[in-house]
């Protein structure tokens, strides 16, 4: 008789991406995979599915629970959460503490804290990759998100299934491996209780003073009841659709701002101008994010802004843009650079 269907579904999806990480280690290599795991139903489904598939092709297996230490009691937990990683077979098992600061408000800064951690646990341990346990459901609530700033493609297409980590090292580039993007919460919860593993459920998960929480217990309920079920698969669909479209259009781009550049880095306004609105501004983003705008202040209004020193000029002044950047235009060609420059 066969694992329990739950089981058997969360197995499958880390073994293809354990294959994958086979397919790009080195060639005698017994690559390391860690798992962060925070003692959710999700984290640990994917942290007893690696502790089963990993022996079975020959790849080593880890954990990394981070404490956020934003509740009484975290650091126990943490230890917890390690000592049943251990249990599962799991090893190295790391507990790491970080400080959450304040930027870009309380998700964003421990979201911020926690791939740092993760990032530094990876290079530490020369990891070939890090499973995060992210599910359907979170698919689809980051699809909401990204709809509600009206940030464009990019935001609709929520987390990819493979990203790379922050430090820029060689191998990060393919870092982080979502396996469970294509199953829903139900089922690892399910798979949780089948085998018995403890599981813990953070109150910050139901705490509506969190964007995502009410978008979790609020918006997505609304939305079942009005249109019915299947919100959350149509939701992460549109999320792939939208990630091909814009890894479509970031490449027409990439090919674009060859094209505009000028060998003192100027961009030609004829090369531009005649570009679709969705590629031109692809275009723009990356030049004022090279010229030194940090891509997190950046929103649609400044490239907007930008657009028109090209499709507009009417001789405006130069813009002011985040990171003391300046866009102006100069004859046939617009400058992006620092404004003491």
């Amino acid at each position: 008789m066969g694992p329990h269907p739950a089981v058997a579904a969360i197995r499958l999806a880390v073994r293809r991406v354990l294959h994958e990480v086979l397919d790009d280690a080195r060639a005698g290599e017994a690559p390391l995979v860690l798992v962060a795991c925070s003692g959710g139903a999700d984290s640990m489904a994917l942290a007893s599915a690696l502790a089963f598939e990993a022996p079975r092709l020959g790849v080593r297996a880890g954990g990394i629970t981070v404490d956020h230490g934003l509740q009484v009691g975290s650091d126990v937990r943490a230890r917890e959460v390690a000592e049943r990683l251990t249990a599962l077979g799991l090893a190295p098992v790391e507990t790491v503490a970080v400080s959450v600061g304040r930027a870009g408000g309380p998700e964003a800064a421990a979201r911020s804290a926690r791939y740092a951690a993760l990032d530094a646990a990876a290079e530490r341990h020369r990891a070939g990759a890090v499973l995060l346990g992210h599910t359907r459901d979170d698919q689809a609530e980051t699809v909401l998100l990204g709809l509600a700033r009206g940030s464009g493609t990019r935001s609709l297409s929520g987390m990819a299934a493979v990203s790379g980590g922050l430090s820029g090292s060689c191998g990060a580039a393919t870092r982080y491996r979502r396996p469970f993007l294509a199953v829903d919460r139900q089922t690892t919860r399910k798979a949780c209780l089948v085998q018995a593993l403890p599981v813990w459920d953070d109150p910050h998960n139901a705490d509506p003073s969190f964007t995502r929480s009410r978008v979790r217990h609020e918006a997505l309920p609304v939305l079942e009841k009005a249109l019915g079920r299947g919100v959350v698969e149509a939701l992460a669909r549109t999320a792939q659709l939208s990630r091909d479209d814009a890894d479509a259009l970031d490449a027409w781009a990439l090919e674009a701002q060859r094209a505009a550049t000028r060998p003192d880095g100027t961009l030609e306004i004829a090369a531009l101008h005649d570009l679709p609105p969705a590629v031109r501004r692809r275009v723009l983003r990356r030049a004022a994010i090279a010229a030194g705008a940090p891509a997190g202040s950046l929103f649609a209004r400044h490239i907007e802004e930008t657009d028109r020193l090209i499709t507009a000029w009417r001789g405006q002044s130069p813009l002011n843009l985040p990171g003391r950047v300046e866009a102006k235009r100069q004859g046939g060609r617009l400058v992006l650079q620092q404004a003491n420059q």
